[in-house]
């Protein structure tokens, strides 16, 4: 018989500052740029669109779009994921319509198609990748939230250049990027070739979002083409200041109950649970400091795709047969992480994943382990923890919720699929 610690459930603060009206604030922002004197009535304006994930995107896209119509402008929306969507022109409009980014939604036609032009070739020495509708419209405007990125590390990291280069890249672009992100790293791409695409094409405005712990919209700033490479870095640093992690130092076991690119391009959030960049190992100076993570599910929205499930190093079965292989790794080899990809030691139940941890716990046993279940690094708010991990808890001025009660395996040795929330289970 396996002993097994006992559950408990605690709750971060997740507050921050937030936006009660994105609709109305994303037209203030726009109005603030003066872009009337900046266009002629009647050019077209290629709409970028493509991350997952963000709150109130529609409304915000749906403000953007009734903005530029009232300059006497033609907005359309364009898809700018680089190759999600299984890197074709209907697959991408149908992640659109997932995020509720349709015409009948936003007001302006969704036009998606793979093709792309070469704007140059960059001093870097690889050519420079636009969607063709882009590149033909009159100005673009690029919509995206400011975020740390799950990889790329610098002043720029995911917003709103990093769509206008590897988004609107489309599949050549997006391959292209991160093989020359290998050579060269994040930084002197971004300084090199943002500068490059500004001067070819006419970006007439960047929406750029930032969200609070809570995945509520707390910011939202228009930058002219000039501001990008300085406003967005401002942005980055609130944005971090406001990611929530895993809110404890030392983990021996994190359950995670699902992954997906509906919660990540990485399927979960590497800064979340202290491993960017470093995979399978404590990455040096970040916190929480995981030892083993473990994967149970993937969300139904990632449609299999199971990016980021070699990020683990185990997970249950399910998962392995859940996943579209196709589709994970067209999305793996043309990001080139191919160690996201790649499976770790999986087993049928969580009992058998849970006796498979006791290796990495040091001398503790399952026991007395620390170990963290979360659902997934978008709700992080409520999580599950063992005994062990409750002194850090107070001590972190966590709110206790909840427990202790057994661990909930049933009789063939499996946890509930999601975490239960405090109070589900009797004490």
């Amino acid at each position: 018989m396996t002993a097994l610690p006992e559950l408990h459930w605690v709750r971060q603060p997740l507050d921050g500052p937030a936006v009660t009206d994105p609709g109305a604030r994303t037209h203030e922002a726009l109005s603030a740029l003066g872009l009337g004197d900046r266009v002629t009535r009647g050019q077209s304006v290629a709409v970028t669109v493509g991350s997952r994930g963000i709150a109130n995107l529609d409304v915000i896209v749906r403000s953007t779009v009734r903005h530029l119509r009232g300059l006497g402008l033609e907005p359309f929306i364009v898809p700018a994921m680089g190759s999600h969507g299984g890197a074709t022109a209907d697959g991408q409009a149908a992640v659109l319509a997932v995020y509720g980014v349709t015409e009948e939604r936003v007001g302006a036609p969704v036009r998606s198609q793979m093709d792309v032009v070469e704007l140059c070739r960059s001093r870097l020495g690889f050519p420079v990748h636009l969607d063709r509708l882009a590149a033909e419209a009159d100005h673009i405007v690029v919509v995206n939230r400011i975020k740390p990125h799950t990889r790329f590390e610098g002043p720029v990291e995911s917003g709103l250049v990093k769509m206008l280069l590897i988004g609107l890249g489309k599949h050549a672009g997006a391959s292209t990027y991160h093989r020359a992100e290998a050579d060269h790293g994040w930084s002197a791409i971004v300084d090199a070739v943002t500068p490059e695409v500004l001067s070819r094409v006419s970006v007439l405005a960047g929406v750029a979002i930032v969200e609070n712990g809570a995945d509520e919209t707390a910011h939202i700033e228009a930058l002219d083409s000039e501001q990008l490479l300085s406003g967005e870095p401002v942005l980055l640093e609130r944005a971090r200041a406001l990611l929530p992690t895993v809110p404890f130092d030392d983990v021996d076991i994190l359950l995670v109950d699902r992954i997906g690119k509906d919660i990540s391009g990485s399927g979960f959030d590497t800064n979340a649970v202290g491993r960017k960049p470093a995979f399978h190992e404590v990455t040096p100076g970040l916190t929480p400091r995981v030892r083993t993570i473990v994967v149970r599910g993937l969300t139904s929205a990632t449609h299999g795709n199971a990016m980021g499930i070699g990020l683990a190093e185990l997970c249950r079965t399910r998962v392995v047969d859940e996943m579209d292989r196709d589709a994970t790794w067209v999305n793996a080899v043309t990001s080139g992480d191919i160690a996201a990809g790649m499976l770790p030691l999986h087993y049928e139940t969580d009992l058998e994943l849970l006796r498979a941890c006791s290796s990495r716990n040091g001398l503790r046993n399952l026991a007395t382990a620390r170990l963290c279940w979360i659902r997934d690094t978008l709700d992080l708010g409520t999580v599950g923890c063992s005994g062990a991990l409750l002194d850090e808890a107070r001590r972190r001025g966590l709110e206790m919720l909840d427990g202790p009660v057994p661990l909930p395996l049933d009789a063939a040795g499996n946890l509930p699929d999601l975490l239960p929330r405090p109070g589900a289970l009797s004490p």
